[in-house]
């Protein structure tokens, strides 16, 4: 090892998985991908990007987010992918806002639903019109730190190591099958926005990654 992947300003993860490139010759035809976004939207624009430089043999059907203030409206529209708005606030229960972004999906065709930050609780509907095909990530390696603020639990815990995992959602938050994790050190002097910052440059990889895993499977089977 040249570096120390524990120095100050390294950006290095202790486990980064690399994208599989073969995938994407043996996927056809592309993934119809349907994201949910609640914030600024950067791990839908690296998905966007990789489709784009042909790194990933997908598409994005469409972009649904539901905080009206939400930078991932901005990010689809510079690639030209379709958004909705469904503000969570206009909907009586999470199953209500589900059944609308079932409807949604299915109106633009989408085979799988990829959580790129999304703040919802899912339910039952969602994972019922879309099972074992809705993807999520979280900046924890799971099952460690699930749930609100899993950086600033870590942090507390004192743990020396954390990072992110994307994963099958299920019906317990933050459960579910994983599919890549990527570990990223504790540094002595670390705050929360400096180490939810190097887990973002590694939460960008893994899903990715996770998206060409799944592209790359027999196309009557799904991962599990």
């Amino acid at each position: 090892m040249t570096a120390n992947p524990l120095s100050a300003n390294s950006n290095a993860s202790l486990i980064s998985p690399e994208i599989d490139k073969s995938a994407i010759a043996r996927a056809t035809p592309p993934l119809k991908l349907g994201i949910l976004a609640s914030g600024s939207g950067s791990n839908f624009e690296v998905i966007a990007q990789a489709i784009q430089n042909q790194q990933l043999n997908a598409q994005v059907q469409v972009l649904i987010y539901n905080n009206p203030e939400a930078q991932a409206a901005a990010r689809a529209e510079k690639y030209g992918i379709p958004s909705i708005l469904l503000n969570h606030r206009d909907c009586k229960s999470r199953e209500e806002l589900d059944t609308k972004i079932v409807k949604n999906f299915q109106e633009h065709d989408v085979e799988w639903v990829i959580m790129a930050g999304w703040m919802r609780i899912v339910t039952q509907v969602l994972l019922d019109a879309f099972p074992d095909k809705v993807v999520n990530i979280h900046p924890s390696l799971l099952p460690s730190f699930p749930g609100i603020r899993s950086v600033e639990q870590a942090l507390k815990a004192g743990v020396k190591i954390t990072g992110c995992t994307v994963h099958i959602a299920r019906l317990e938050v933050d459960s579910g099958p994983i599919l890549m994790q990527a570990a990223v050190p504790l540094l002595p002097d670390d705050t929360a926005e400096t180490l939810h910052a190097r887990i973002q440059v590694q939460e960008h990889k893994i899903m990715v990654g996770a998206i060409a895993l799944i592209a790359d499977r027999p196309t009557d089977k799904n991962v599990l």
